[in-house]
């Protein structure tokens, strides 16, 4: 028996703190269990990434940036997801497909058909069994990562991050069953005691 469970959420939401989180508390209980992250979890996709939201001199499209995550994510779910699952263990991803339909989607205002389209062939529609959603007010969000340099994507304007933090609400409203949206101004403690609530659950009845 083993579990996908996915985070996403807009920049500043806390996706990588949780994730770390119920992947240790996962590991307390001799769970199998595998950690990773979008764009990157293997050695291509990390170069994909790097080049994705840390390279400036040169625009890069919408449409590009829609095959390159879904070229680091294809190579992910082959080399990591799909095998891990398999053998039983519990994978945990830090973003995955729904943030590229948010953010080159929603954000970027790709035609939404196209999006699922390329990322359906990078996943081979593998759909997670939860995806927890971090929502926070714009804001608030950027402002936890102002001390930090600036990712291409961190660097975008107010409009854009809106319309990313309103696409992952539509998102979850479509799919209330696999999504679990979560207010992250609450305490970290409290975050991952809800988080444990919903994955506990399954665990006990038995998903995948």
């Amino acid at each position: 028996m083993s579990l996908f469970i996915t985070f996403e959420g807009g920049e500043g939401s806390g996706k990588s703190v949780q994730s770390r989180a119920l992947y240790r508390r996962l590991s307390k209980l001799a769970i199998p269990v595998l950690l990773t992250h979008e764009p990157g979890g293997t050695p291509l996709s990390k170069q994909i990434g790097r080049w994705l939201k840390w390279v400036k001199e040169s625009h890069i499209s919408p449409l590009t940036e829609l095959m390159l995550f879904n070229a680091a994510r294809a190579q992910l779910v082959n080399e990591v997801i799909q095998p891990s699952l398999k053998k039983g263990v519990t994978v945990i991803c830090d973003r995955y497909a729904d943030s590229t339909t948010a953010y080159q989607g929603y954000g970027r205002g790709l035609n939404l058909e196209i999006v699922r389209a390329f990322n359906d062939a990078a996943t081979k529609k593998l759909k997670p069994d939860l995806t927890v959603l971090l929502d926070i007010p714009v804001e608030i969000g950027l402002g936890r990562k102002r001390a930090k340099r600036q990712d291409r994507f961190e660097g975008e304007d107010i409009a854009f991050h809106q319309r990313v933090r309103a696409g992952y609400l539509k998102l979850a409203k479509e799919e209330p069953r696999r999504w679990l949206v979560i207010d992250a101004t609450r305490s970290q403690k409290k975050i991952a005691d809800i988080i444990w609530q919903r994955v506990s659950q399954l665990l006990s009845h038995g998903k995948r």
